[in-house]
């Protein structure tokens, strides 16, 4: 009996190892800086159109695409739909949003 009991010794302490190093390096990490404040909701995207319709919104975003810029759409209170984009991208599908006929 005690024969058997010698492997699983051993698996319960690399399970424990394993547990410690991923508490380690993915941990909440004390000592490092904090992340930075000022961001949205919309975490990495900024908004550039609010519409009327989740089918407006539809029909902005192919417009953007067209122009080679990638955008989502969100709707947090209907029937008000965002058009997102990546912040690099803002100012050039803010001036097609504006000429975008709503």
């Amino acid at each position: 009996m005690a024969r058997g009991l010698g492997p699983v010794v051993v698996v319960v302490l690399v399970v424990v190892a394993l547990a410690l190093v991923t508490r380690w390096a993915f941990g909440p990490g004390y000592g490092r800086s904090a992340p930075p404040t000022g961001r949205s909701a919309e975490g990495l995207l900024v908004p550039v159109a609010t519409v009327s319709s989740p089918e407006t919104a539809r029909a902005l975003r192919a417009v953007l695409s067209d122009a080679g810029i990638r955008s989502t759409q969100r709707s947090p209170a209907p029937p008000r739909t965002d058009v997102l984009v990546f912040p690099d991208d803002a100012d050039r599908a803010r001036s097609l949003a504006a000429s975008f006929g709503r």
